[in-house]
């Protein structure tokens, strides 16, 4: 299921042929590579590791990177919101792949808005291809 949402997420984006990988993970993980690479305490729901930046990215354009989620967040925020994981592990799926092509949400305001109607956008087209 996840490989297919993906699919129809980058479908979606207009990368039908782009690669990623996808590792879902526990806490203990997540917070590990959170620390490592993000120099950041504690857990976090999802990570994502761009490929198309950088001096050899023009290597393996089609490669976008990879997606990290953590299932015990995932299942926490999804208790939180009242929804099952399955529909908050999607939405972090594409929260994910959106920072693997470029959408950020951190520093900007706008770019946070166009990256939340994006992800409005994709995932009612989820709930269309997959349901």
């Amino acid at each position: 299921m996840i490989h297919q949402t993906a699919q129809v997420i980058l479908n979606a984006l207009d990368c039908p042929d782009a690669e990623l990988s996808i590792l879902i993970v526990d806490d203990p993980q997540i917070a590990s590579l959170n620390s490592e690479y993000l120099n950041r305490n504690g857990p976090t729901n999802v990570i994502a590791f761009p490929m198309r930046e950088g001096e050899y990215s023009e290597i393996t354009p089609h490669l976008l990177g990879d997606v990290v989620i953590s299932a015990d967040t995932a299942l926490r925020e999804g208790q939180i919101a009242g929804i099952p994981i399955e529909k908050r592990m999607t939405e972090l799926l594409v929260h994910g792949i959106l920072h693997l092509l470029g959408y950020g949400h951190e520093t900007d305001e706008a770019e946070a808005l166009a990256m939340e109607d994006k992800s409005r956008t994709i995932l009612s087209i989820i709930d269309d291809t997959l349901t």
